[in-house]
């Protein structure tokens, strides 16, 4: 299926009532081996480790079946490792302890409308169980369809749509409901704005082409594709144009059941959630979605995405790998899937991975960008410029985000020692993002560090510090120029506001010592770079730092290194 993204409503989602986790209970009084299970459930559940939730959980119930924070705590934890089926023994026990658990009720309800039991569906919802008022009513409007009573799904719809608040919400679900039963000349209505305000997000783009396209309106369908092109790559609207332009008429495979349409409600809300502190319960939501529509890649990608922000990196990689290759989304699960493979430091898979991915897709150039940053991160450098001279080769006109790419090779070839071809792409992608503060800093710094360009590199380091005021990083580049250039006292200002923001950087430190040093404060600077030594660790760039020069600074001071390093003396501008 297609899937669909719904237009945004403030009014979608109500605060979804229901406690998700341990914290702050009591363990009962109870035997050791009751109790041990028990706390190791509850460190499991904040430390958001499903399993071992679900491992301990069910052992710390053996002697006591009833103890509904233990319950909770297993529906929630299957429900977020998509077990919906593992969860609902656990559920209907909750209910029974405790009848008003909003969070046993949904993943009954979603149990209901999956078994297509609409009857029970309806009847939960009546008795209690609630998303929000808006959502419930639009469920129910589902869950009619699905009972063969139309007219009853319509007169919620229009019903809601009196409320300016949900109006375009409910006018698109309806929409979608009369596609789904073959009345597309209403869902045309709809969907080109005669009977509401409708903006189409993307997902209601692709609908609104296949109900043209269903009505032989396929000049129409086109131009609505044509006029709502992006220009990065979406491998689903290009099928689409490309079918249309053959003359072929496209199926309406948004809705093909009302649980699609239900399912389509829970994505609303995971995402709506999603920006949550805690994105459990967007999680919940969005596991929810796909047992309703397993088809569904756009919730698969959500709840991958999810899991990826929470550092459950496993889920993450087994989620992303669920999108079948033929999926139009397959593209964007993959990349997903690999940037989860080099976070988790699993970088051979990703490089295996990327390299296949770059190979099957050549059209699709982020594989072979992806390839390229992956490599960077393991200093190889060589590997990493090839990758992204593949990549760029194949750009066929400027577009302003192809900077991050130039700048990355740019990076890579200074660390080659090719520097007339890195100043080359640094320039380049300044000239398509001309104000881009990563660029402007790095340049800059890198003109100091070779002493070239200062009064420019100052300028640009000043640009950046414009854009980015609580980076440590360029504050430091920003005290480093002003250093070289002799003006120490102002230079001082900024290191000490660079180290304020990142205190334990061992570079940043070290430049601070040279500073302090430079203004006569030669106490705090051999303090500055006895921290900086302190703060090294395997990931300190040594070309920047060198330790054993710190060492001997600290033995002879910075006057003396420089001298023995045949570099000018530290000379003050007047």
């Amino acid at each position: 299926m297609v899937p669909f993204r719904f237009p945004a409503s403030r009014q979608l989602v109500a605060t979804v009532a229901a406690a998700i986790c341990f914290a702050g209970v009591t363990p009962l009084p109870a035997q050791a081996e009751t109790a041990g299970p028990y706390l190791a459930a509850r460190q499991a559940d904040l430390s958001g480790d499903f399993a071992k939730v679900v491992e301990y959980g069910t052992r710390a119930l053996v002697d006591n079946p009833d103890r509904a924070d233990v319950l909770e705590g297993l529906v929630v934890a299957h429900t977020a490792l998509g077990e919906i089926d593992e969860a609902l023994p656990f559920a209907r026990r909750l209910t029974a302890v405790t009848p008003d658990n909003q969070l046993a009720g949904l993943v009954l309800l979603g149990n209901a409308l999956a078994s297509e039991n609409w009857d029970d569906a309806i009847s939960l919802l009546e008795g209690g169980v609630s998303v929000a008022g808006m959502v419930d009513q639009m469920i129910t409007a589902w869950a009619s369809l699905g009972q063969g009573r139309m007219s009853q799904a319509l007169e919620i719809f229009d019903t809601l749509s009196e409320d300016p608040g949900s109006r375009s919400f409910a006018q698109f679900q309806k929409a979608l409901a009369l596609a789904h039963v073959g009345d597309f000349e209403g869902a045309a209505s709809i969907l080109g704005g005669s009977e509401g305000d409708m903006q189409l997000n993307r997902g209601g783009i692709l609908a609104y082409a296949q109900v043209l396209s269903q009505l032989d309106r396929h000049a129409d369908a086109l131009a609505l594709m044509n006029a709502n092109a992006s220009p990065l790559a979406d491998p689903e609207v290009e099928d689409i144009i490309a079918r249309l332009e053959a003359g072929e008429v496209l199926p309406f495979t948004g809705i093909t059941s009302p649980n699609d349409g239900v399912a389509e409600l829970f994505y609303a809300v995971a995402e709506s959630r999603s920006v949550d502190s805690d994105p459990t319960i967007a999680l919940i939501f969005s596991r929810l979605a796909e047992h309703l529509s397993p088809r569904n890649a756009t919730a698969i990608l959500l709840s991958a995405q999810l899991l990826e922000r929470m550092e459950r990196h496993e889920l993450a990689v087994e989620a992303y790998g669920r999108v079948p290759e033929g999926n139009l989304l397959y593209q964007e699960a993959a990349l997903g899937r690999t940037d989860v493979l080099r976070r988790s430091e699993r970088f051979d898979e990703a490089i295996d991975e990327l390299s296949t991915l770059a190979d099957t897709y050549p059209e699709t150039l982020r594989f072979r960008v992806a390839l390229g940053d992956t490599l960077m991160q393991l200093d190889r450098f060589g590997d990493a410029r090839a990758a992204y001279d593949q990549a760029i080769g194949e750009f066929s006109e400027d577009l302003p985000g192809q900077w991050a790419t130039y700048f990355q090779r740019a990076i890579a070839l200074t660390k080659l020692d090719e520097w007339p071809a890195a100043e080359a792409d640094f320039r380049k992608a300044l000239d398509l993002s001309p104000e881009q503060p990563n660029v402007l800093n790095y340049l800059g710094y890198t003109y100091v560090e070779r002493r070239e360009n200062l009064d420019e590199a100052l300028n640009m380091i000043e640009r950046a510090v414009a854009a980015r005021p609580d980076s440590g990083y360029i504050i430091d580049s920003l005290g480093w120029v002003l250093f070289r250039l002799g003006r120490y006292d102002e230079a001082v200002e900024h290191m000490e506001r660079a180290v304020e923001l990142m205190p334990v950087d061992p570079i940043l430190n070290d430049h601070l010592g040279d500073t302090y040093w430079a203004v006569g404060r030669k106490r705090e600077a051999e303090f500055q770079w006895s921290r900086a030594l302190s703060f090294v660790t395997d990931d300190t760039d040594l070309d920047e730092m060198n330790p054993d020069r710190v060492r001997r600074k600290l033995e002879v001071g910075l006057d003396i290194v420089l001298e023995e390093e045949g570099a000018a003396p530290l000379t003050p501008t007047q």
